[in-house]
C-alpha cells in the first residue's frame, strides 16, 4: 500500500478531532440530506474514514435501512466504530474500493465522500460502484475542487516545504487532484451510469483556532509519518508556521475557511 495514503497510528484520532469538524462535517451533512430524499433501504458507504458521513447517515436513514461501511484503512474503521458504537443498522467491512467484496446489485445506494481522489484506478472504482448497485440504484459522491479553490491546503504544503525543501511529502497533491468535472462526467458515464449531475458547492469550515487547524493539517494525514521519519525535530515548527499563515490568510480566531467541492449524483439504469 502506498504510504502516502496510509492513515494509521495517531492519524485517525488527529484527523477526526481537528479536520473532520473543519473540512468534512459541512459536506457530510449535505450528502446525508441528499441521500435521505432517496429513501434507500440498503446503502454502501465507501472510503468512510473515521465515520463522519456514517454518523450523519444514521441520523437520517429509517430504522429499517441497512448501512454497510467500508474503508481501505482498518485503523480508520476501528476509530469510527468505537466512536459510533453499536447500531443494528450498521455492518463494518475493511475493503478495497477497486475490488468490492459484494455481490452484483446488492445495494440501492452507494455513497463516497472525498474518497475517489485516492483510488489508483478511478474508472475501475466507478465501475465497481455501478456493479454493486441494483438497477435504479443511486450513486452519490463528492470530490474536492482544485488547490486554487481550496488554498488552505497550499498553506499547509508550503509550510512543510519551507522546513523540508528536498523531496517533501506530496500528500496534498492527491486530495485536490481530481476536480475536472468534464473528466469525472466522462468516467461516470462510461461506467454505465445515466442522469449524471455534478454540482459545485461552496461551504465554510470553522476551527476554534488556527493552531488547531494547523495541527490537523500537519498531524491528521500521512504527511506526519514522513516528517517523523525524516525531520522529527521540525514537526512543531512546521505546525507553528502553518498556524501563522492560516491566521494571515483567514484572520483571527476562530478561523473560517471557504471550501469548494463537487457533488456527483448518478443512476444505474433499470
Amino acid at each position: 500500500m502506498n504510504s502516502d495514503v496510509v492513515f494509521d497510528g495517531s492519524i485517525p484520532e488527529a484527523y477526526d478531532r481537528y479536520l473532520v469538524p473543519l473540512l468534512f462535517e459541512p459536506f457530510a451533512a449535505d450528502l446525508a440530506r441528499r441521500l435521505a430524499k432517496l429513501q434507500p433501504r440498503k446503502v454502501l458507504e465507501v472510503a468512510a474514514g473515521t465515520g463522519i458521513v456514517t454518523r450523519q447517515l444514521l441520523e437520517v436513514l429509517p430504522a429499517k435501512s441497512r448501512l454497510t461501511v467500508t474503508d481501505l484503512n482498518e485503523p480508520m474503521l476501528v476509530h469510527a466504530r468505537l466512536k459510533i458504537g453499536e447500531d443494528p443498522r450498521v455492518k463494518w467491512r475493511q475493503a478495497d474500493a477497486l475490488e468490492l467484496p459484494f455481490s452484483d446489485g446488492e445495494f440501492d445506494a452507494v455513497v463516497c465522500q472525498f474518497g475517489l481522489m485516492f483510488f489508483p484506478d478511478k474508472a475501475q472504482g466507478i465501475r465497481e460502484f455501478h456493479r454493486v448497485l441494483a438497477p435504479g440504484g443511486h450513486l452519490l459522491m463528492s470530490v474536492w475542487d482544485s488547490l486554487e479553490a481550496n488554498p488552505h491546503a497550499t498553506i499547509a504544503q508550503t509550510a512543510i516545504v519551507e522546513f523540508m525543501p528536498v523531496d517533501p511529502p506530496q500528500f496534498y497533491a492527491i486530495p485536490f487532484s481530481y476536480y475536472d468535472t468534464a473528466e469525472i462526467r466522462k468516467v461516470v458515464t462510461a461506467a454505465g451510469f445515466s442522469t449524471v449531475e455534478i454540482e459545485t458547492i461552496k461551504l465554510t469550515g470553522e476551527s476554534p483556532s488556527a493552531a488547531l487547524a494547523a495541527r490537523g493539517f500537519v498531524r491528521g494525514n500521512p504527511v506526519v509519518n514522513t516528517i517523523r521519519e525524516r525531520a522529527p525535530d521540525k514537526l512543531d515548527d512546521i505546525e507553528r508556521l502553518a498556524a501563522k499563515r492560516l491566521t494571515e490568510r483567514y484572520g483571527p480566531d476562530p478561523i473560517r475557511i471557504p471550501l469548494r467541492a463537487h457533488v456527483v449524483s448518478a443512476v444505474r439504469p433499470t
